[in-house]
């Protein structure tokens, strides 16, 4: 009795442990992602007011006058920011038991803004995206994919089915967080190897959202196993 009585403690006092780095490990994640989104949407404010001159622009003078560019450009970077707030709120269970239509609302905007405007013109940045046709064929799928997920996931919510619903959410949010990896792996190369800037853009345009997906199917599949 005694024995089991010290196991049981001990197994309490192991599973408190584990509580504690579990939490420490999602509140670094989480501080990450909110610090890399506080990136993006410094690099988003750099084109307020409406400046075709400044930071990435710079280097895109060559096709900035090619017919729908800006058009796209700019509708790009002032709704992409909103994608990583509302996508990452979809997968709280606060939210999604206690605030339902936080998390309908919020699921919605995120839907719409990559169907409608950050995927579209993601899409057709890509075409014209620096590195030649290795990185536009990279960021052309990405795009595709993006926007197939997303349509997917709205559906299969639609009909019920919200197993398939938030595995394709998943995929489709590990699409929406390249947008903060492709810079991450993009620092990390420069820091180490100081290649040449197009060959950069090769490397990260596959490199930023290829090993995101493949961790979306790890969790799907239950491998790679996270806090839900």
């Amino acid at each position: 009795m005694q024995q089991a009585l010290q196991k049981s403690i001990l197994l309490s006092e192991k599973g408190k442990s584990g509580f504690a780095v579990s939490g420490v490990f999602y509140l670094i994640l989480i501080l990450l992602y909110a610090f890399f989104s506080y990136l993006l949407l410094k690099i988003s404010l750099q084109y307020l007011p409406y400046d075709t001159d400044v930071a990435f622009l710079r280097i895109k003078q060559d096709v900035i006058n090619i017919p729908f560019y800006k058009l796209a450009f700019f509708t790009h970077v002032y709704t992409a920011v909103f994608v990583l707030p509302a996508g990452f709120t979809q997968f709280s269970v606060y939210i999604r038991r206690r605030l339902p239509a936080v998390h309908k609302y919020s699921g919605w905007v995120y839907a719409a803004v990559v169907i409608l405007l950050a995927g579209p013109s993601g899409l057709y940045m890509g075409i014209y995206a620096n590195g030649g046709f290795i990185s536009q064929v990279s960021f052309v799928l990405l795009a595709a994919l993006w926007i197939s997920f997303t349509v997917i996931a709205v559906v299969k919510a639609l009909q019920g089915n919200y197993k398939s619903h938030r595995e394709f959410l998943i995929r489709s949010f590990a699409l929406t967080v390249s947008a903060i990896t492709l810079r991450a792996w993009k620092y990390l190369l420069v820091f180490l190897f100081e290649p040449r800037p197009m060959d950069v853009y090769q490397i990260v345009a596959w490199l930023g959202w290829i090993p995101n997906l493949i961790l979306a199917e790890l969790i799907i599949r239950k491998i790679i196993k996270f806090k839900k």
